[in-house]
């Protein structure tokens, strides 16, 4: 009974031990890079957790130059909503709040930054190529509207925050400290978490205060889903996998029975299109390159002496610059990738024309088009008809004159079963 007794008590001090470990008090994520979906799925599902562990604190530690209107909205609302209070601490020391960042730090509950960070530049910039001046004023107003009330919303300088964006202005994190856009700077993780200690603040459920002394913290990396996700987002990456999967798909088509090319570009071309979903294409850049690569084919059919290449040249090269309209560096593709796709693939296509008009130009080597021009001997005497040895075989053989028997002789033509040859001379 004793027994029994001991394992019940071993077993409940068991579950509440694994039940204390695995509680999180506190959350920290970091979100760095480019403001796109993925990032705001990251967020979103921690701040989800964090309140489903009914964690006293999600500290979110950024470096963003910024990103998509779309995934910040999204990760704002869900930082509004949230019940759980959200710290965004722009760190390390070098990192930045720039653009979509801007409006992203403003709406925590808690905005703090590290040492040598900055914050600002928050002008909103077309997606897909350049805005006329009417919805150009419209983007700006809008956004400029939403970032005072983030502000307004938080208590921090909303005149600062619509500066921002209308003026694209920046400022350091001692400036954005005295300029009440922050509320504190921190240089390190420990430093903000003691500093936010005590600290009261205004969640969807109420007013609340934060307690992070004894607290176990608990640091969530992106899973490798997000992670996988969030590399093939980059432009670079998505042309490069367009790429592939044009080629891979190509090669099956004129190759039937490969199967592993058609695989891999099937695969690259599905990738590539999560990815151009998540970018501002533009599709008279896609045409370009489709058409490019639709020439380079060509150029194996029909002889244009090199026309058809340079012209797929020229179409890839013009298209690829033009893919993605954006005035954020981050969101086009980098010459240094471009001008090494554009050469391997005129390279690939001239190598494949080379070796195409090789190959028609090349004498058949089988089948009866493959004896002409083969060099034999006579086994009887050979004029009207006659027989000899070519290619290890006996052929019955005809010639113009009489070619006595065991003489040198080369196959000028195939006539159904029958050889027209020649006496082989000493210049042949």
């Amino acid at each position: 009974m004793k027994k029994i007794a001991l394992f019940i008590v071993f077993t409940a001090f068991l579950s509440l031990t694994t039940a204390a470990l695995s509680y999180a008090d506190i959350i920290v994520i970091r979100a760095s890079g480019v403001v796109n979906p993925v990032m705001a799925e990251f967020i979103s599902n921690n701040l989800d957790n964090a309140a489903a562990e009914k964690a006293d604190v999600l500290v979110v530690e950024l470096d963003t130059p910024g990103g998509l209107d779309a995934s910040m909205r999204i990760i704002i609302k869900k930082i509004i909503a949230s019940e759980v209070p959200v710290v965004v601490y722009v760190s390390p020391s070098g990192a930045r709040a720039a653009s979509a960042g801007v409006f992203i730090t403003i709406s925590a509950h808690i905005a703090a930054m590290a040492g040598s960070t900055n914050i600002g530049a928050a002008h909103p910039v077309s997606m897909g190529g350049k805005m006329d001046d009417t919805l150009a004023e419209k983007a700006v107003n809008d956004a400029a509207a939403y970032i005072r009330s983030l502000a307004d919303e938080r208590g921090r300088n909303p005149e600062w925050a619509e500066k921002a964006v209308r003026e694209s202005v920046s400022i350091t994190q001692a400036e954005a400290l005295e300029l009440n856009v922050i509320d504190l700077v921190a240089e390190d993780l420990a430093s903000l978490l003691s500093a936010i200690d005590g600290r009261k603040v205004t969640t969807s459920s109420g007013e609340q205060i934060i307690v992070t002394k004894n607290r176990n913290v608990i640091h969530k990396e992106m899973g490798l889903r997000l992670k996988i996700l969030n590399i093939i987002s980059d432009p670079n990456i998505a042309y490069i996998l367009m790429l592939l999967g044009f080629y891979g798909i190509l090669y099956e088509l004129t190759n039937p029975g490969a199967v592993v090319p058609g695989v891999v570009g099937a695969i690259s071309l599905i990738l590539a299109f999560y990815s151009l979903q998540t970018l501002p294409v533009n599709y008279a850049g896609l045409l370009l390159i489709i058409l490019a690569i639709i020439l380079f084919v060509l150029e194996i059919k029909v002889t244009s002496y090199g026309v058809l290449t340079i012209g797929g040249i020229t179409a890839m090269l013009v298209g690829s610059l033009m893919l993605f309209e954006s005035s954020q560096p981050f969101f086009r593709v980098s010459l240094f990738v471009i001008l090494p796709a554009v050469v391997l693939t005129a390279l690939f296509f001239s190598i494949i024309v080379a070796l195409a008009v090789k190959a028609y130009r090349r004498k058949p080597s089988t089948g009866m088009e493959g004896l002409i021009g083969l060099e034999g001997e006579t086994r009887t005497d050979v004029h009207e008809k006659g027989q000899v040895f070519v290619h290890g075989e006996i052929w019955s053989a005809r010639s113009g004159i009489l070619i006595k028997s065991g003489e040198k002789i080369i196959v000028e033509k195939v006539e159904g079963l029958k050889l027209k040859i020649r006496q082989l001379k000493i210049d042949d």
